[in-house]
């Protein structure tokens, strides 16, 4: 009971980077793990492949990991690694459409999806209601990485 409720008070992943399993007795559980995401890690026209999600209710109005108020009908994307503020192509690798979007949140921190568009991109490019979608990813312009400071 002691080890559920401990386990029970970690912190939220969202905005942590890379992931391995970590089993303890019937509980599985995920560690996340930060890794640099320095620009030097990937360059202007880097592509990348595979399955992307989408996120939008249940965070719209918060900050995303950059500092800016996530909009769930704009055309943003969370990855785990790309500098934030990196311009990015999406293609649909089912439909073929694509979208120009910019990252500016961490994730998806589910199995093995590389990419979690925004509600907005998603109806753009045709997956959201399947849910899920192959894509490919090519790196337009590096961002900075820069979190946004908000003045009060």
């Amino acid at each position: 009971m002691c080890l559920l409720f401990f386990s029970s008070c970690t912190v939220s992943p969202r905005y942590s980077s890379s992931n391995q399993s970590i089993k303890i007795g019937k509980l599985e559980q995920k560690k996340y793990t930060a890794r640099s995401s320095k620009k030097n890690d990937f360059k202007t026209g880097d592509v990348l492949t595979g399955i992307s999600s989408w996120y939008g209710p249940n965070f719209h109005g918060k900050l995303t990991a950059n500092g800016e108020v996530y909009d769930q009908y704009g055309v943003t994307a969370a990855h785990k690694t790309l500098p934030l503020g990196t311009v990015v192509r999406v293609t649909n690798l089912d439909n073929e459409k694509s979208i120009i979007l910019r990252i500016n949140d961490r994730g998806p921190y589910v199995g093995n999806r590389i990419l979690d568009c925004s509600y907005g991109a998603a109806i753009k490019l045709g997956f959201k209601d399947l849910g899920t979608a192959s894509v490919k990813i090519e790196i337009i312009e590096l961002g900075d990485g820069v979190y946004m400071h908000h003045n009060n």
